[in-house]
């Protein structure tokens, strides 16, 4: 597992990826933590960076009622991480809604709830969600199993599925919305589509 040194022994590492088949066409999404717990879905038209911002969501939607501790969601999309390590969204929402080039932040409908679910996390510590960078495709165990997921799911363009929690845990999900490692990260999001890694997974 990556683990920064600093890392409290109550933390939960949750891995998060997402997948499309044409970009745009049908996609998919996945998560998943060492403990077992693992989610996954899909959107019959969607976008690769549209289906990363989606694993973190449900990631969040699901993982922050049941865990008090601290979460770091690591992720392999630039797009995703320099949202928050470079607070991306202090901008977007100072602005309107609107991006260093004054377009519309794409993917509005799934960044708008992530980020208020980020900022009503924070108020319980600086430290209650971080994030972190992988490299995609690198032989990482958990970013691998979380591409499976995300590929799986874009290709059956399954339901949301969560599964490692308990039986009434499962049931309360239903329902929700459909020292670090660091990379030479790009300038904020121009609104130009999926600038953030290759695009065609499969």
């Amino acid at each position: 597992m990556l683990r920064a040194m600093s890392d409290p022994e109550d933390v939960l590492v949750v891995f998060t990826d997402g997948a499309c088949s044409g970009n745009p066409g049908p996609g998919g999404w996945g998560w998943a933590t060492e403990t077992g717990i693992e989610g996954s879905g899909s959107e019959p038209h969607s976008t690769n960076q549209r289906m990363e911002v989606w694993a973190v969501l449900d990631a969040l939607q699901t993982l922050l009622p049941k865990h008090a501790g601290p979460i770091r969601v690591v992720s392999d999309s630039t797009y995703v991480v320099n949202c928050f390590r470079d607070q991306w969204w202090k901008g977007w929402m100072s602005r309107g809604w609107k991006n260093s080039q004054k377009q519309p932040v794409a993917n509005q409908d799934l960044w708008k709830p992530l980020v208020a679910l980020y900022r009503d996390a924070m108020t319980m510590g600086h430290d209650r969600v971080t994030f972190q960078w992988v490299k995609g495709h690198s032989g990482n165990r958990m970013n691998d199993r979380v591409d499976a997921l995300a590929v799986a799911a874009a290709l059956s363009q399954s339901a949301r599925s969560v599964t490692g929690l308990s039986e009434d845990d499962s049931n309360e999900t239903e329902g929700t919305h459909d020292s670090y490692v660091h990379e030479s990260l790009p300038p904020e999001d121009s609104g130009s589509p999926e600038s953030d890694r290759a695009l065609t997974l499969f």
